[in-house]
């Protein structure tokens, strides 16, 4: 099995005390209910252990010496405990299927928010497939529990003892022969529940691969039709599915055996019970109605056996269920805020890299010895090959990743010491990948932000060129955004991103390839909005395409990790190095491309 999968095989014990202690906190606000559920089915079960008696009753007492008068009365009480119990149970379901549907709501609610907080090496340990198992599949598996195991176990014991003391009242002997039944009924629930066990954890395995297959080609759809991928990918997802399928059938298979035995055992009991029972009433040793009875309350005492073996499944799979949720919100983050942590109301924008080292596994040093400073309202850009550790220069700037040495300042103060939300309210980045929600153009830019006025709004669009495409939209800035921005070309989007960064107006601003996707055209309508936007702020720019940096006051050219070369645009062509070899291979092309665009704006 593949490792990314090997945590969905562990199904753990049927019942862990520390596991349930921590899920009925859960329960904890919803302690009423509970509680009025609990009472209502003792009641119930109250009112089914009564049936049997009141049958006895009604034969030996009334139709054996036809008392027409009392038998109405016994008939009328069914009726009476047959309405309440309706509404007994009705009132238990009820409150407990409204308590698993509150609960689920706030496991997942927690869950969610627990996991936009973790950092970012963790998602890329964990498939995205097994992260959504955890909200859906195994959040379900809790609310089953919740709504169809704590309680109604409680309510089947209750009732299985009711009945054993209720037989063995009717008739000792019967209920001795009864009970002879029930080590063959275990013996059958214990080869289900370990048949069944292996059922459930290879269909847990194969959900999570699903979802992750899913998700996977879903996102990737673009390279699955590009590249003629749709019937390899669909034979793919068939093998996946088809072993799902035949997990699922064979559970299937043991639910199919098992309850029909269980039935014919309880066939057996009944048919011994007749047996010896006729003999006792041909011997004057038991009454008509002490066998109806006792019939009535054997058949009522099976089902709750039954019904036990799958609570137990169902307890078992919580179980397994709560410790893979509860090992995901006991994830901690990796870069956790400092306890005296600061929340700078204002910062300059100075920016100080400073013997830094960095590397994402080990000692596979990505970043090595980095140092370098950039001035308030400096514009400095980073260029290099794929590689040289430009993205990660952002990533460490960010915090989305912490330095293993060395130290990052911001107007002197380490950013291990600032809040990470604070740090990043003061950092304006536009990503390479630009990714768009699903909602409005409006909530895009804004990112729901209500302290975001109209006016600053438009302005920011406006600065960015993307106002113009924006208002020719059917509704404006209230267009709705198909999911990741499927309904925009990938110029438009990076204008969004523009103004999305924008309009939170920060004090240090970063490019991150953001004009790389851009076609050359619309890179010269934002290049002069870029360089007013600028103006005043610090500018960290990534960027592979050289037209877009060559009018900023410094650049870092990075390789292989380390800071090779230092300066102007002019400086570093004169000094012929590794900028100067960029150049060559990239921007001379351009240049020709840049200037005839250049003057048909003009």
């Amino acid at each position: 099995m593949d490792d990314k999968y090997s945590e969905e095989e562990v199904l753990g014990k049927a019942y862990d005390a520390r596991l349930m202690k921590r899920l009925i906190r859960y329960l904890a606000p919803y302690k009423k209910q509970v509680i009025y559920a609990a009472l209502l089915l003792v009641c119930t079960s109250i009112f089914n252990l009564a049936r049997p008696f009141l049958t006895k009753l009604a034969i030996d007492n009334y139709i054996l010496l036809g008392d027409f008068s009392g038998l109405t009365i016994i008939a009328g009480i069914f009726i009476a405990i047959a309405g309440l119990s309706f509404i007994f149970q009705y009132a238990h379901f009820y409150l407990m299927y409204m308590t698993g549907q509150r609960v689920m709501y706030d496991m997942r609610s927690q869950v969610f928010n627990h996991l936009q907080r973790l950092s970012l090496s963790f998602f890329e340990k964990n498939p995205i497939g097994r992260l959504v198992t955890r909200l859906t599949t195994d959040v379900d598996a809790l609310n089953e529990m919740f709504t169809s195991g704590v309680v109604t176990i409680f309510g089947d014991i209750i009732l299985l003892m009711g009945l054993v003391t209720m037989m063995f009242i009717f008739n000792v002997k019967l209920a001795l022969i009864t009970l002879t039944i029930v080590p063959l009924l275990f013996i059958t629930a214990f080869i289900f529940k370990k048949k069944a066990r292996e059922g459930f954890r290879n269909i847990r395995i194969l959900i999570a691969k699903i979802n992750s297959f899913l998700q996977e080609n879903v996102t990737g759809m673009k390279i699955v039709q590009l590249f003629n991928r749709e019937d390899k990918n669909y034979r793919q997802f068939e093998r996946i599915n088809a072993d799902h399928l035949k997990a699922y059938l064979r559970t299937i298979l043991y639910f199919s055996i098992f309850f029909p035995a269980v039935e014919v055992l309880s066939a057996v009991a009944i048919t011994l019970i007749i047996w010896f029972g006729g003999l006792d009433i041909l011997t004057d040793n038991l009454t008509w109605g002490q066998l109806v009875g006792f019939i009535m309350a054997a058949q009522m005492f099976y089902r709750p056996i039954q019904d036990l073996s799958e609570k137990y499944n169902i307890l078992q799979s919580a179980m397994a269920s709560s410790e893979r949720i509860f090992k995901l919100l006991d994830k901690v983050d990796e870069i956790p805020d400092k306890p005296d942590a600061i929340s700078p109301a204002y910062v300059r924008g100075e920016i100080e890299f400073k013997n830094v080292w960095f590397a994402y596994k080990n000692e596979e040093w990505v970043l090595k010895d980095v140092s370098f400073k950039v001035k308030e309202g400096e514009k400095v850009a980073v260029v290099g090959a794929t590689g040289a550790g430009k993205t990660t220069v952002i990533s460490l700037l960010t915090r989305f990743y912490q330095v293993q040495k060395g130290e990052i300042l911001i107007d002197g103060i380490n950013i291990e010491n600032i809040k990470k939300e604070s740090l990043r309210n003061h950092i304006g980045v536009v990503l390479q990948d630009v990714f768009l929600f699903s909602g409005s153009v409006r909530d895009n830019i804004t990112l729901a932000n209500s302290n975001t006025t109209d006016a600053e709004l438009v302005r920011a669009a406006k600065d960015v060129h993307a106002h113009h495409f924006i208002e020719k939209l059917d509704r404006g800035y209230d267009e709705e955004v198909l999911e990741r921005g499927g309904n925009f070309s990938t110029g438009q989007k990076q204008l969004i991103s523009f103004a999305r960064a924008l309009v939170y107006n920060p004090r240090i601003l970063v490019l991150d390839e953001a004009t790389s996707n851009i076609d050359t055209e619309t890179e010269i309508l934002i290049q002069k909005a870029l360089n007013r936007l600028m103006n005043g702020r610090t500018s960290v720019i990534i960027a592979h395409r050289l037209s877009t940096i060559k009018n900023v006051n410094r650049i870092i050219v990075m390789h292989k990790g380390r800071i090779r070369e230092e300066g102007t645009h002019q400086a570093l062509l004169k000094k012929r190095g590794i900028y100067y070899k960029l150049y060559q291979l990239q921007y001379r092309d351009q240049e020709t491309e840049v200037n005839a665009l250049s003057n048909h704006h003009l």
